[in-house]
């Protein structure tokens, strides 16, 4: 399949699901299973992602070489909704060097002595560098705000911790990814939309299987509990901060395969837009070239 026909077919699936005003957003209107009626097997869905993710890495490449523009990925979901799974298949042609992963887990006592965005910013990409954030710091508005108690360990001022805390925090993350597109930095955010029926089942799946046992927290089952919670945050989180420089996009995660499809898309008509290539030679370097040629030819 032509180049640009890669392209066409999979940037049909990434409109519906970008959110760049967040004004009238509301979640109830994606549906999780949503595939906008595309019907292929397995394997066609397997061959159209490998494309994608070709594209992609010969993409990256030609960044990596410019060393200008970066790219942030962001990715969130409730449990079970298929993140790892999703950087895996359609990260899986990038080149390691020019990509980075960060997987934010509870924060340090030396997090906690900091702002709350400090080592989220540590973790940016570099100029000509892919990053993505396994969870981020888009967690400071979503468990935190669900269980406030993790708010009394940050060490946060009392008269600063007001009911105006959560706009507040919205608003500087909206700055703060404004001030990262300033720089340089290409920001694309994944919510992947799953549902409560399929996180049931996914949690079914892993306790029947002895080998996925290891996946499974019942603190998973418990947050159940709060799933409504973390509905209202996820709503509130993408009205907020949904923009045309840092777009959300409101991904199915019902069916795997589709998931991936679009975040895929997503990925890749995003650096196709930045219309990257390989760095020029200058006069110069001609020069040092041909005489490394020359060099090598005179060897015996």
């Amino acid at each position: 399949m032509p180049r640009k026909d890669i392209l066409d077919a999979l940037s049909s699936y990434i409109e519906p699901f970008r959110v760049t005003d967040g004004k009238d957003f509301r979640l109830k209107d994606f549906d999780p299973g949503d595939t906008r009626g595309l019907k292929m097997d397995k394997d066609e869905a397997v061959q159209l992602l490998e494309r994608g993710s070709e594209w992609l890495a010969m993409e990256q490449d030609i960044l990596y070489a410019q060393d200008s523009w970066s790219v942030l990925l962001v990715f969130q979901a409730m449990d079970a909704a298929g993140k790892d799974s999703t950087i895996k298949h359609v990260m899986s042609r990038v080149n390691p060097q020019g990509c980075d992963v960060a997987s934010f887990k509870e924060p340090s006592t030396e997090e906690l002595s900091h702002d709350f965005l400090w080592r989220y910013l540590a973790k940016a990409p570099k100029r000509g560098h892919i990053g993505i954030f396994n969870r981020s710091y888009y967690e400071e508005v979503l468990v935190v705000r669900v269980h406030r108690q993790l708010l009394e360990a940050q060490k946060i001022p009392p008269p600063l911790v007001t009911d105006d805390i959560w706009d507040e925090r919205l608003a500087d993350i909206a700055q703060f990814e404004d001030y990262l597109t300033r720089q340089g930095t290409i920001i694309l955010k994944f919510y992947l939309n799953l549902s409560l029926e399929e996180q049931k089942k996914r949690f079914m799946k892993r306790l029947d299987n002895p080998d996925k046992h290891w996946k499974f927290s019942a603190s998973d089952v418990r947050e159940r509990q709060y799933w409504d919670e973390y509905m209202q945050a996820y709503e509130a989180t993408i009205r907020a901060t949904a923009s045309k420089a840092a777009p959300w996009y409101v991904v199915p995660a019902d069916h795997k395969w589709f998931t991936r499809l679009v975040v895929a898309a997503a990925i890749v008509e995003a650096v196709e837009n930045l219309d990257l290539a390989y760095p020029k030679v200058t006069p110069e370097q001609k020069k040092d070239l041909a005489a490394a040629r020359k060099e090598l030819k005179a060897e015996p």
